[in-house]
């Protein structure tokens, strides 16, 4: 099992000082990278502090993004899930979170997700989010798009093409996904849960990074996420909002550090907003 290589629209290889090119380029190494440890028993699984699990795969992918960042870009700040933060002399911060959806990598589910995010004086404006098992990939940067790209078997060549989210603009006729159902409790909003999950057509569990990407490319409409780090949302961001949908907080605010989230299609955002603002 490999993850392709993909050939960007000329408008972004150079956008950011060539920082968009190599975004990409981390996350197709890092996507490699967890590849190696999928389905393996070459993973040690080990407890947190929050008692969250974390794999030698995610250690050692966060590590070779690192390196990778120092050495193309030694003067921006990184964080990462794994290895906390890493300040810099620029305004450019990368945000990466090598395994998102470590549950789901464990239990050799392949909906697990690689993120990169990078932030210009604390705006995102990069994302990528891979989906190593099955060979997907969306890119965004602000103002140029979002681009997403599958390898297929009757796919000639890699190349990415322009994602748009849904424009199916009723709950009651779309998709809700979101990562898991009872992280809703931690906010008391179990009741607010239930009745988007009455109002959607169908509900389900394709959370993480995962969830996200299918709205970006119009096969669901609305992500909710309960309890979120800047990890988990840096990519998440630029890519959602550059397909056109729109990225906020519980609150209804911009913002990747609020501690929870939505990510929709624009349409149906209000909508969910409704249900969700009380418990931001």
């Amino acid at each position: 099992m490999s993850f392709p290589d993909f050939e960007l629209p000329s408008t972004l290889v150079k956008a950011l000082d060539g920082r968009v090119a190599f975004a990409l380029s981390l996350a197709i190494a890092a996507s490699r990278e967890t590849l190696k440890f999928f389905r393996t028993s070459e993973f040690q699984v080990e407890r947190k502090s929050d008692k969250s699990p974390v794999t030698r795969a995610d250690k050692q992918t966060e590590q070779l993004v690192r390196s990778m960042v120092e050495k193309a870009f030694p003067s921006d700040a990184i964080l990462g899930e794994e290895f906390g933060s890493v300040a810099g002399q620029s305004e450019f911060e990368w945000i990466i979170d090598p395994i998102d959806g470590t549950k789901s990598f464990i239990s050799g589910v392949p909906l697990y997700s690689t993120l990169v995010g990078m932030t210009l004086a604390g705006q995102p404006q990069i994302g990528v989010i891979t989906i190593p098992a099955l060979g997907e990939v969306i890119i965004a940067a602000k103002g140029l798009g979002a681009w997403y790209g599958q390898a297929l078997p009757q796919t000639a060549g890699n190349k990415l093409s322009q994602a748009h989210v849904s424009k199916q603009s009723r709950l009651e006729d779309g998709l809700m996904v979101t990562s898991q159902v009872d992280n809703f409790s931690h906010r008391k909003a179990e009741s607010a849960y239930r009745e988007l999950e009455a109002e959607a057509y169908v509900s389900r569990t394709w959370g993480d990074g995962y969830g996200y990407l299918l709205v970006a490319t119009g096969r669901a409409e609305v992500m909710v996420d309960p309890i979120v780090n800047p990890w988990d949302v840096a990519a998440v961001a630029p890519v959602i909002e550059e397909a056109g949908g729109r990225f906020s907080s519980w609150s209804g605010e911009f913002n990747i550090r609020a501690g929870h989230c939505i990510g929709s299609n624009r349409l149906v955002h209000e909508q969910v907003l409704a249900r969700l603002r009380s418990f931001a």
